[in-house]
């Protein structure tokens, strides 16, 4: 029985993140930075062949291949992080890590997604989208690099400020009521947001960048600089503390 584009995205980051806490538990002996080279490559094996094999004609964009600019003609096309937080994962004491599958079709934008968070059991996805819980005062952002303005937004806001890894696992977070906002800026890629935003518009949340625009996937530079993530009733709120703070 073939899966539909949903059902394939959830299967594939849920079986992606088994590999890698498997291959984790198997790799104990190497150096962290060889484990994360290792891993990101095994996982990233994966999906290639699943995808190959099982939409042979839809072009792939990951972060882990050589970006084939062929995907540009293509009116399908696979964003993939197979590894989102790689630190996280080689230090193996959270977790925030995961995996990001999406699809993103020409004229349509984002129709499929699914975000597996393997040390949590759980994959969030676009399959059977379940409304996002009520929120928690968090405002959620990179451990590595906050923005610049985050402090004084979350002030604005009444929002506690915590720094956490993994853009899936923070917009996840968002989607299980453990934050009200994921406020990021300083440069991603579109494998880094275009799953985690897919299932997070899936479950009712807001996702735009930082000056409300709308996300735009399967671009000749798939350099995305910022990204926003926040329960809907505050969007207006945060957007307009976000302009504020950066003036």
């Amino acid at each position: 029985m073939s899966l539909s584009d949903p059902e394939l995205a959830a299967a594939l980051a849920g079986r992606a993140g088994r590999l890698l806490s498997r291959f984790r538990t198997g790799h104990t002996d190497l150096p962290p930075p060889e484990l994360g080279k290792a891993a990101d490559a095994h996982a990233e094996s994966f999906l290639a062949r699943a995808l190959a094999c099982l939409r042979p004609d839809d072009g792939v964009l990951s972060e882990e291949a050589t970006d084939d600019r062929v995907r540009l003609r293509r009116d399908r096309v696979w964003i993939v992080d197979p590894l989102d937080g790689t630190r996280e994962y080689v230090a193996g004491r959270d977790a925030n890590w995961a995996v990001h599958v999406a699809l993103w079709e020409d004229g349509a934008g984002l129709t499929a997604a699914a975000v597996a968070i393997p040390d949590l059991g759980v994959v969030h996805s676009t399959e059977a989208p379940r409304p996002a819980s009520t929120g928690s005062p968090v405002m959620l952002v990179s451990a590595g690099r906050p923005p610049a303005f985050a402090a004084p937004v979350a002030e604005a806001l009444g929002l506690d400020l915590v720094g956490m890894g993994s853009a899936g696992a923070k917009a996840m977070a968002v989607v299980r009521g453990e934050a009200d906002v994921y406020l990021h800026a300083g440069g991603q890629w579109e494998w880094d947001s275009a799953a985690p935003a897919a299932v997070a518009m899936a479950a009712g949340l807001h996702a735009s960048r930082i000056d409300g625009s709308p996300l735009r996937y399967n671009k000749p530079d798939p350099y995305q600089p910022d990204l926003l993530i926040c329960r809907p009733e505050l969007a207006e709120r945060v957007l307009g503390s976000i302009t504020s703070c950066r003036a």
